[in-house]
């Protein structure tokens, strides 16, 4: 089993940054892929960013060059850096992780919110 905790989230005004973190425990050694989902209200669950155990990543077209996804090893911690928000952005952010490189999602964290704003 993975356990995956989101902290980072709140409220920022249009054109400004956040980063999200999300600290991994359990069976850590056996995930070889993790990523960020959205879900705004009324809206589907979408994938933001992914990254695999090889460094691999993925980005949605609304974050591209935005958004950067990353990982470090040592401390178990996934970040999503966000720059550039948009109102569009706002949505809760959970992080997840699973143990196969293709197909869906096993493990998910609680989610944060984050609202972009004036």
């Amino acid at each position: 089993q993975v356990q995956l905790v989101e902290s980072g989230g709140g409220l920022v005004q249009p054109g400004g940054s956040l980063r999200l973190s999300c600290a991994a425990s359990g069976s850590i050694s056996s995930i070889n892929r993790m990523g960020w989902h959205r879900q705004a209200p009324g809206k589907q669950r979408e994938l933001v960013a992914s990254i695999t155990s090889l460094g691999s990543t993925t980005y949605a077209d609304s974050v591209r060059d935005r958004f950067t996804i990353s990982i470090d090893n040592a401390k178990n911690t996934m970040y999503l850096q966000m720059n550039s928000l948009k109102p569009e952005d706002t949505a809760v952010y959970y992080c997840t992780a699973d143990n196969q490189i293709v197909g869906t999602y096993n493990y998910w964290g609680q989610g944060t919110q984050d609202t972009v704003s004036s």
